[in-house]
């Protein structure tokens, strides 16, 4: 009962923090920071898929170091990220999983298990959230079920902070032909 508690929560704190934040950025780290405080993991970290390079670009981290954040490209063409359409995949042990790219990487960080969960937008595949344990872990349905709930906020989060930017660039172009026009 109290894991439950402790999971609605972090779900106050996010949707708290996205109510009232205006920098979507600083929603998605405070997504990421309370997955891994709240399920005491090893780390979280969100990416987004970069259309043009097919490499997942990291979003926000927390409890993962800066070199293994840094082991080079993250393929969306991997077995990882393939599964991600057919929804969440965890990996219980790294060092043995042909799934896993960069196992000895892995393996200097301390990470033993992964939760990887597609955030999805409109139906879309845009990211992945992950979560990162230093000890051998078999994700329970409820704690997939909580990064896959906060991974979707984060998804509309991140939708949303497009669709504002988008509707930017929109209305300076507009001004721009006013001014022209103007002249």
């Amino acid at each position: 009962m109290k894991k439950y508690r402790t999971n609605y929560e972090t779900l106050l704190k996010v949707t708290k923090a996205l109510s009232m934040s205006k920098d979507p950025k600083e929603v998605i780290q405070i997504t990421v920071h309370n997955i891994k405080e709240t399920l005491n993991l090893k780390g979280c970290a969100l990416y987004l898929i970069n259309a043009e390079t097919n490499e997942f670009e990291l979003a926000a981290s927390h409890g993962l170091s800066k070199e293994y954040l840094e082991k080079g490209p993250v393929s969306v063409s991997r077995p990882v990220a393939k599964s991600l359409t057919e929804g969440p995949m965890a990996i219980y042990d790294t060092q043995d999983d042909p799934r896993v790219q960069y196992v000895e990487e892995a393996k200097k960080e301390g990470i033993v298990s992964i939760l990887s969960v597609p955030i999805y937008v409109r139906g879309v595949v845009i990211g992945a959230m992950r979560v990162y344990t230093s000890e051998h872990w078999e994700f329970t349905l409820e704690d997939v079920n909580f990064v896959q709930a906060l991974a979707e906020i984060a998804g509309i989060v991140t939708d949303l902070t497009r669709l504002i930017q988008g509707q930017n660039e929109y209305i300076d172009i507009l001004e721009s032909l006013k001014e022209v026009r103007e002249m």
